[in-house]
């Protein structure tokens, strides 16, 4: 089943909220620039073809892999950082100014005003998926974010793919009103997050094909899962970015680079722009502290 496409009601922000109390989620076909998307595309396909892990008997933005560097790269060390790639790899692509100023653009801004009723604070931890194809990187277990966020509950992730992302290359999917669940308990499991939400029965699972510039967002508390990639030679790339309303509450980890991979200041070093540096200091945050026992307060039900 595809997911419900809420362009049209995108500016009626009273049928936004129903829909979004209703399923948990939103989806907007191209709502970002596609030339922005590829572009973004293009730099972090950059940064893997420098560290040679993209074939160069193809096109660079098709993204296949260069399969000998994936079998002699430090499989150890890329399942211990949960990144799919080494971690001094990852810190090149959060360098990149452009990674950080295409969550601000104003189409983003104007979705979540309309959704919050107020204005809003993006999350400066922006996070790329970055999926080679290899047997070490298992797709996303079925999670609901808020326990890797915590501070206010109406925080919502936008996902988007960097490019075409047909089901084939593993795209992701929601399990629809399932925010309406409440949190739910957790177990281990492999994949990005390592914990994986208890569900007692089989739930409707959304899934699609997505274009680029397409965005899917979705509660703290809906449930979600990456689809599991066909066998493929091609890198999937997406993006995860937070937004919530700006007077609630926040956790202190949400304020700082995503697995903690290089500084703020390293990050910074090589923008041409300053209005996006440490912006989050200008607003007068509601801080949050973290509470670890919400990821194991609920018994199994069921």
């Amino acid at each position: 089943m595809g997911y419900t496409d809420s362009t049209s009601i995108i500016s009626d922000p009273i049928a936004l909220r129903e829909r979004a109390e209703e399923d948990g989620y939103l989806f907007f076909r191209g709502l970002l620039p596609k030339d922005l998307v590829l572009e973004l595309r293009r730099q972090i396909l950059g940064v893997l073809d420098r560290n040679n892990l993209i074939d160069r008997g193809h096109p660079l933005l098709d993204a296949y892999v260069n399969r000998e560097t994936v079998l002699a790269d430090d499989i150890d060390r890329i399942v211990a950082a949960g990144l799919g790639v080494r971690p001094e790899l990852y810190a090149e692509v959060q360098r990149l100014e452009l990674f950080h100023a295409l969550p601000h653009h104003p189409a983003m801004k104007t979705l979540y005003r309309n959704l919050f009723g107020e204005e809003v604070f993006v999350h400066p931890r922006h996070i790329a998926r970055i999926m080679v194809p290899a047997d070490y990187n298992h797709a996303t277990p079925l999670h609901q974010d808020f326990i890797h966020i915590q501070g206010t509950t109406n925080v919502w992730t936008a996902w988007f793919p960097m490019g075409d992302c047909p089901r084939e290359l593993g795209g992701l999917s929601v399990a629809r009103g399932s925010h309406q669940l409440g949190l739910l308990p957790v177990g281990y499991a492999q994949g990005a997050g390592n914990y994986a939400s208890q569900l007692c029965d089989e739930p409707e699972w959304i899934e699609d094909d997505f274009r680029c510039g397409d965005v899917l967002t979705f509660h703290s508390h809906t449930v979600h899962k990456g689809q599991k990639p066909s066998i493929t030679d091609r890198i999937r790339l997406s993006g995860d970015v937070r937004y919530q309303p700006a007077s609630e509450g926040i956790e202190q980890r949400s304020l700082e680079p995503h697995c903690a991979v290089t500084t703020w200041e390293d990050i910074y070093a090589g923008w041409k722009n300053d209005e996006l540096k440490y912006y989050w200091q200008q607003n007068d945050l509601s801080m949050s502290p973290w509470d670890e026992s919400i990821r194991w307060q609920k018994e199994k039900i069921c």
